[in-house]
């Protein structure tokens, strides 16, 4: 062996020494299966409007356009009786990376902790970790797996927001589903922190740090090392759900449930799967809207991810994504020659992400504009003896009553100097206080201006939307999805 090899050797072991590793913290489900995130007996107000909301990857700027757009939704609809608003009928938030965050705190602690979450935005995400790009030490870490592990942005989530609340706890006080994304990169699809997935792991997901989702949510690629979950195959007799044999032999199922099928399965599988490895969920769906597409490609009803009561109570649905992405300028654009080394991999990146998003969206769309369809047929089929059951009496009931209005809240629309301001925030964990303000202020002014918010807002009894203070700006097509 020549010194070449033996330094390369000695390199390649002080590499894997350096790397920061997680150890799994999540424990093995002994007996029985997870139970669901919420209990479906608790629904709020009448049950009559459903409120989701996603909200996309993008640091403590994502994070904060998240807020922005929670209290410009509650600004616009609090009342002296309900002061929350439509906060109050969410009922689905979904969040990935700098939006797991929001979505997390606000599935937790719900309308009454938005106090504490806008103190947390100004504090700094960054105060354990090791970022400086001028620090070999950084340098090696990150190249070896990542500089940091969860003793660093989890600990920080930990001290300032959950204090070591668990998936238990959430489901205890919350009547919010909460799904936090991820990324399984050795299966290459959207991770998403649900009981289902859990119990293909065989793992006790209410025993499970949220800040330890979130963390895993968060874990960009190189900055952080990826959060492991261990595969506890041996500890429980599980039992596929019947979705899942019927995806492994039908021609017709989608592509995205097929996938998801795979992973689960992997998951069972000690050969293919003692751990499993998570990264930042921008890298397979930075809105988080794969899990509603997977809920109803898998669905063996026309209603689910809703209960069959909640399908006939329902009148009006809201599905917004907090969009906090920016146009980022490389410089290349203006020269002949590049992109090259970190400009290259970034743009590869960016490409690959961007594209898997807008795929996502699109299909989540077309997911909802078939789903409204089948609520309405299965609303319609139902004997007047069943609506009475479930609503209490048959006044007023109209079964084709269901409109769902579907759309994004982002930097588009918002006037030219505040959109150049806002995408020179950069993507980090710490930021200025006065672009935290700025970046609140702006997903106020885009919620407020929202066609399919103003849209919702006239078509639900109690509101004359747009709300006071309203911008209008350049009609886009506006929801309702028609039938």
């Amino acid at each position: 062996m020549t010194w070449a090899n033996v330094a390369a050797l000695a390199a390649a072991v002080l590499l894997a020494g350096c790397s920061a590793v997680n150890e799994p913290l999540n424990t093995p489900l002994t007996s029985g299966k997870n139970p669901t995130l919420v209990d479906v007996g608790s629904l709020p107000g009448d049950g009559s409007t459903f409120v989701g909301l996603a909200f996309s990857g993008g640091g403590t700027r994502a994070s904060a356009f998240g807020y922005g757009m929670l209290e410009a939704l509650r600004d616009a609809t609090a009342t002296p009786a309900d002061p929350d608003g439509i906060l109050s009928d969410v009922r689905l938030v979904t969040g990935v990376s700098g939006g797991s965050v929001t979505a997390a705190w606000f599935g937790y602690a719900g309308a009454g902790g938005m106090a504490k979450y806008r103190a947390y935005l100004d504090k700094n995400g960054e105060k354990y970790m090791a970022n400086s790009p001028l620090n070999p030490v950084t340098i090696v870490r990150g190249l070896s797996g990542g500089a940091n592990s969860r003793k660093t942005f989890g600990r920080f989530l930990d001290e300032e927001l959950f204090r070591g609340a668990t998936f238990g706890d959430l489901r205890r006080k919350s009547r919010v589903k909460t799904w936090i994304n991820a990324s399984d990169v050795a299966n290459n699809v959207t991770f998403l922190f649900s009981p289902e997935t859990f119990d293909a792991l065989c793992s006790d997901l209410m025993k499970l740090p949220l800040s330890e989702a979130v963390a895993a949510s968060a874990a960009f690629p190189l900055v952080f090392s990826p959060i492991v979950l261990k595969a506890h195959q041996q500890s429980c007799a599980y039992q596929e759900p019947d979705w899942l044999t019927a995806a492994r032999y039908n021609p017709e199922a989608s592509e995205a449930m097929r996938a998801h099928a795979r992973a689960l399965e992997s998951y069972t599988n000690p050969e293919e799967a003692r751990f499993v490895k998570l990264l930042d969920g921008g890298i397979t769906d930075n809105f988080g809207t794969t899990g509603l597409n997977v809920e109803r490609a898998r669905a063996q009803n026309a209603y689910a991810p809703l209960t069959r009561e909640e399908a006939v109570k329902l009148e009006r649905m809201l599905f917004l994504v907090a969009n906090a992405g920016v146009r980022t300028d490389y410089g290349w654009t203006q020269k002949l020659p590049g992109p090259g080394g970190v400009q290259l991999a970034m743009s590869i990146a960016t490409s690959s992400m961007s594209a898997a998003t807008r795929t996502g969206y699109d299909a989540m769309r077309l997911t909802l504009d078939r789903w409204q369809q089948a609520l309405v047929e299965f609303r319609c089929d139902l004997p007047l003896a069943e609506v009475r059951r479930i609503r209490g009496s048959t006044a007023g009931w109209d079964c084709a009553d269901v409109k769902l209005f579907v759309g994004q809240v982002s930097f588009e629309g918002l006037p030219d100097g505040m959109q150049r301001e806002l995408n020179e925030i950069p993507t980090r964990l710490k930021l200025k206080p006065e672009q935290v303000a700025l970046t609140i202020e702006a997903a106020r002014q885009s919620t407020r201006q929202n066609p399919e918010f103003n849209g919702f807002l006239r078509a639900v009894e109690g509101f004359d939307g747009p709300p006071e203070g309203a911008t209008p700006i350049a009609p886009r097509r506006i929801s309702p999805i028609s039938n």
